[in-house]
């Protein structure tokens, strides 16, 4: 079966998104053996799914002990997810880095515009400290291709970033400072910057260094610290190869080759209505060798607008029709 890697970059609208995500979904269904298996035990027959909101969505927590592939590659690259030490952590096997390089570049450019308009300050020490960060490789080649030698990585020497930010701020390139929650906290401790002119976007998580913190207590402590009116936020997952952006607020929007459906929390094959919480799936048709139709752990809120909120994270008690594949 022709997939149409280059077409699904290219979607303009709701009828190329839905054709390329059936076309797609057939493919996997039979070349990947773990979605196959997954659509056996649901009693799925892939032949007769004609519509996008009755394709089966994989849970996420099968990639921590399955090779989900589809189809017959040599990864070039296996991307591993963050953990606490001992932690059974995700493996995403990637066919084609170029793929995902044109993903985390499509989408940073429907939201930003062109990546040499800007200055990439990277404060990212708990990706980088680790190997196999998703993250990190998307920053890595955001950075490069600003094409200013101002731009990099920074771990904890915040009197370092700090020069940096001070000798930029009358820069023609606009700074985006790209952080992990706990240590944009951190920055913002060690002394307040005004970056009213810039962006400072968090990547979430505290990753076990500092207590968590609501959105909204997070923001709030960044924007005084940094001077801003908005914080912005990159939602990805190791899982993924695209990712969703949020301008402020919490309110996140995907690039045209991504959708997100919100599940019924107490029945992961029914979709509920916008402005309803519950779980979140996410369809990336960049996942063309892995699997497109995701079942996070996350939980939700989608807008009729097709933007969405994260509100929180399932525990493990609550993750339901996961066990249907031996672990």
């Amino acid at each position: 079966m022709d997939i149409p890697v280059k077409d699904i970059f290219n979607i303009s609208s709701e009828k190329d998104f839905n054709e390329s995500a059936l076309k797609i979904f057939s493919y996997q269904a039979v070349n990947s053996a773990v979605y196959s298996q997954w659509l056996y035990e649901l009693g799925v027959d892939h032949k007769k799914v004609k519509r996008i909101t009755d394709i089966p969505f994989l849970p996420v927590s099968l990639y921590r002990n399955h090779t989900i592939i589809s189809g017959k590659y040599k990864a070039e690259k296996i991307f591993i997810s963050s953990g606490t030490t001992g932690m059974q952590r995700s493996r995403h096997y990637v066919a084609s880095i170029d793929l995902y390089e044109k993903s985390f570049t499509g989408c940073f450019r429907n939201f930003y515009g062109e990546i040499d308009n800007y200055v990439i300050l990277a404060l990212l020490p708990s990706y980088f400290e680790g190997e196999g960060s998703s993250l990190v490789y998307m920053a890595d080649g955001l950075i490069s291709q600003t094409g200013s030698e101002h731009s990099g990585f920074f771990l904890d020497d915040h009197s370092d970033l700090m020069k940096r930010i001070n000798m930029l701020q009358d820069d023609a390139k606009r700074i985006i400072l790209l952080g992990v929650s706990f240590a944009l906290l951190d920055l913002a401790e060690y002394s307040d910057i005004n970056m009213s002119n810039h962006i400072v976007m968090e990547t979430g998580g505290m990753k076990g260094r500092r207590e968590e913190m609501t959105r909204e207590e997070l923001h709030s402590t960044l924007k005084e610290s940094f001077n801003l009116e908005n914080i912005h936020s990159e939602y990805g997952m190791t899982e993924l190869l695209s990712q969703a952006y949020s301008k402020g607020g919490g309110i996140y929007k995907t690039p045209p080759w991504m959708k997100i459906f919100i599940r019924d929390p107490h029945d992961p094959f029914s979709l509920l209505g916008h402005d309803r919480t519950g779980g979140v799936n996410i369809i990336d048709l960049a996942n063309i060798y892995s699997c497109s139709f995701i079942e996070t752990s996350d939980l939700g809120i989608s807008h009729p607008d097709g933007s969405f909120e994260i509100t929180g994270r399932f525990d493990n008690s609550d993750i339901r029709g996961c066990n249907l594949l031996a672990v």
